[in-house]
């Protein structure tokens, strides 16, 4: 570690002044951000915890489930109203990493992180949400940018999060067996913004929605209808436990048992 600045604010108005600072950054749950302090790859001056912001909680109508931004994903898991209204996402958040992450971890501080092989950003995608910040509101299409990149200015912070209720959706992964993060995740629903399947943990750049598979399930909702849909190894990741053409062959088999979940 080394010494920076911290701060926890008690309103949002206060929480977006202090990350008015040069090189400031906001922790959530502090599941990402704490291990990179310790190892020294990112070196704010001032650290902004957000955690008495009151920003969680679970609120399901009858069109949309919205979620405040420092809910844990122990929380989304284990809500019952959530598990009737969008059962894929409350199974998403039970296999995030391990108890103890899930119980620290939030859902702003995933989808702000945007880490590559996160699996939030696969259900944001997939279920057209809407992220709302303390300035605006954007669309996960809009969102998502890249690599740990995303719309975000950096005085801005992530209030909730809303997604649509789908006819139906399922998300299933093939986790790393050390860190449980999706070497290759996949969600699919259908829905009021159609028929939508996003990935992650597969691409470069990202979670990414497979128009291909789009296509077939639009036709046909069923796993036959992707069997023998490709998906192109270009620009897929390629490292020590996987290569693109091994993820890209998963992105198949994942999504099929994604379909077949989701009935």
């Amino acid at each position: 570690m080394y010494d920076f600045a911290y701060q926890k604010p008690t309103s949002t108005a206060a929480a977006v002044s202090a990350m008015a600072t040069e090189d400031a950054k906001a922790m959530a749950g502090g599941m990402t951000l704490i291990p990179v302090l310790k190892q020294r790859l990112n070196k704010p001056s001032v650290v902004v915890d957000l955690a008495a912001l009151g920003l969680s909680g679970i609120n399901v109508t009858a069109d949309a489930v919205v979620i405040g931004a420092m809910t844990t994903h122990a929380t989304v898991a284990a809500s019952a109203e959530l598990r009737r209204a969008i059962p894929a996402l409350a199974h998403l958040a039970g296999i995030i990493g391990d108890k103890e992450v899930r119980h620290r971890g939030t859902i702003g501080g995933s989808l702000a992180n945007n880490d590559p092989a996160a699996d939030y950003p696969a259900a944001a995608l997939a279920l057209g949400a809407t992220i709302t910040t303390t300035k605006r509101a954007i669309k996960a299409d809009d969102y998502f940018q890249g690599m740990f990149a995303t719309a975000l200015e950096a005085d801005e912070i992530i209030t909730s999060v809303s997604f649509p209720i789908p006819e139906k959706a399922a998300y299933e992964k093939f986790k790393n067996p050390a860190s449980r993060y999706a070497m290759v995740g996949v969600f699919v629903a259908r829905g009021p913004a159609g028929t939508r399947v996003a990935i992650t943990g597969a691409g470069q750049n990202g979670v990414f929605r497979h128009a291909g598979f789009e296509a077939a399930l639009t036709a046909n909702w069923s796993a036959d209808a992707l069997k023998g849909v490709a998906t192109d190894a270009d620009g897929l990741n390629s490292d020590i436990h996987a290569s693109a053409i091994y993820r890209a062959h998963l992105c198949n088999v994942v999504a099929r048992k994604a379909v077949a979940a989701a009935g």
